[in-house]
């Protein structure tokens, strides 16, 4: 008996087999694994950009966002001889692992018929694994706060970095929280990276004690924003944007503008910022990538010295809590949602 549902195709004159198109992966919206190749497919002039070079952790779901998943982070043996690897060596493993890397359509599509939902690149590249190319703030809510209040804590961040010269872009998580980059595409390491964030991070917590926690601990994250820092490491990975999530929707880490950063946290509606798979096709069809600046723009990381001593200069970020946030952290309580780092 023939296996189910495979499909033979060519993509760049290479040779892909397809199988159980018409499984469904996201149960609550009827959406196939058929569904999902076609999103990655077409999103991939957008999506490849971000992932060319990255060791790419897959973590996948063959029975469906329901199911079981797992964590893949050497690229598997049965590969096709035409999916590259990049080796990096694990501390925590005592071996070099042997990274997927996505460079191309056919591997995204490979990629993405292993039910590899979701991507989770590294900050740095392959080639130069201690070497990231930005520093990411992963702002994550805790219940009863949403999107919303992490807007407020976006534009705080964006607020720092303009006054020391530096641009930021934000993205969705395509969870429950928003993501910051700044982007640097200068000679720096993770030594200088991850204090910076740390310290930038304290920095938010001590003025906003209200709202901003930095420290990792559950118990206090209730009604804040967790200013996560902690991603800017050689070996923690962060989704990846154009990803999808693993979540009742098939919703993607999606990039968005400062002003609809500002238009949500003005309407006080965090649905402004989620967006389906084909909501996103819409979106790069009409404003292209907003996101291509975290890939080109060069900025020099400051001193850590300078963000030490930035709030105590004349005319530094001192915003105080805006009233309507208390009213945003005050709404239905929503379901925790954990976010995993990855180590290799």
């Amino acid at each position: 008996m023939a296996k189910r549902s495979e499909q033979t195709v060519e993509i760049e004159g290479r040779q892909l087999t397809l199988s159980n198109l018409d499984k469904v992966l996201y149960p609550a919206a009827g959406f196939t694994k058929g569904q999902v190749i076609d999103y990655y497919a077409r999103i991939a002039p957008v999506l490849l950009p971000h992932l060319k070079g990255r060791p790419l952790t897959m973590k996948r779901y063959p029975n469906g966002v329901n199911g079981m998943f797992f964590y893949e982070k050497n690229c598997p043996e049965h590969r096709p001889d035409w999916v590259q690897t990049t080796p990096v060596w694990s501390e925590g493993n005592n071996k070099t692992m042997n990274y997927c890397l996505a460079q191309d359509l056919a591997t995204l599509v490979w990629a993405a018929n292993l039910a590899d939902l979701e991507l989770h690149p590294s900050l740095s590249l392959g080639k130069e694994i201690m070497r990231p190319t930005f520093i990411v703030f992963d702002l994550d809510p805790g219940p009863p706060a949403d999107i919303v209040l992490c807007c407020q804590v976006g534009l705080w961040v964006r607020e720092i970095f303009k006054s020391l010269g530096l641009e930021s872009c934000a993205k969705t998580s395509g969870s429950k929280g928003l993501q910051i980059y700044v982007p640097l595409n200068t000679a720096v390491t993770y030594d200088q990276t991850k204090p910076f964030a740390h310290e930038l991070a304290r920095l938010l917590e001590r003025q906003h004690p209200s709202v901003v926690v930095s420290d990792m601990k559950k118990s206090l994250r209730t009604g804040k924003v967790l200013v996560d820092w902690s991603q800017n490491d050689d070996h923690k990975t962060t989704i990846c944007v154009y990803s999808l999530r693993a979540k009742d929707q098939p919703t993607v880490s999606t990039p968005v503008s400062w002003d609809e950063v500002e238009s949500c946290l003005k309407k006080k509606d965090a649905k402004l910022l989620v967006f389906t798979s084909d909501q996103v096709l819409e979106r790069v069809s009409k404003k292209g990538d907003l996101f291509e600046p975290v890939l080109k723009l060069k900025q020099k990381l400051p001193p850590i010295e300078r963000l030490e001593a930035l709030s105590a200069e004349p005319g530094a970020p001192q915003t105080s809590q805006p009233k309507p946030r208390r009213t945003a952290a005050k709404k239905s309580p929503a379901k925790r949602v954990t976010k995993k780092s990855q180590t290799a």
